[in-house]
């Protein structure tokens, strides 16, 4: 058996942490000069299918981070709270 305080701690952490409320796996294969165009500016959204075909539009700057010189490519996970708003992009592999 847990210890009051650390159970009221973690009772604590799972009321603050913010849990995805729904989430879309989509595979991305953007090269380097075609993500430059989001990179520029240009274009500001990046349009995927998910792997059970739903269409989602997010910021391109979401997977910036997964950027190398060959561009983007992999599968990702890309988390929403209850109100549809963006919490994180993962990458699965």
């Amino acid at each position: 058996m847990l210890p009051l305080e650390l159970l009221i701690r973690l009772i604590a952490y799972s009321m603050t942490s913010k849990i995805p409320a729904s989430s879309i796996r989509f595979q991305v294969a953007l090269s380097a000069e075609k993500y430059m165009a989001y990179y520029k500016g240009t274009a500001q959204f990046i349009k995927v299918y998910s792997v059970d075909n739903r269409s989602v539009k997010f910021p391109a700057n979401a997977i910036r981070s997964f950027l190398n010189h060959d561009g983007i490519y992999g599968m990702f996970e890309i988390q929403f709270d209850e109100n549809n708003k963006l919490i994180k992009v993962i990458q699965i592999n």
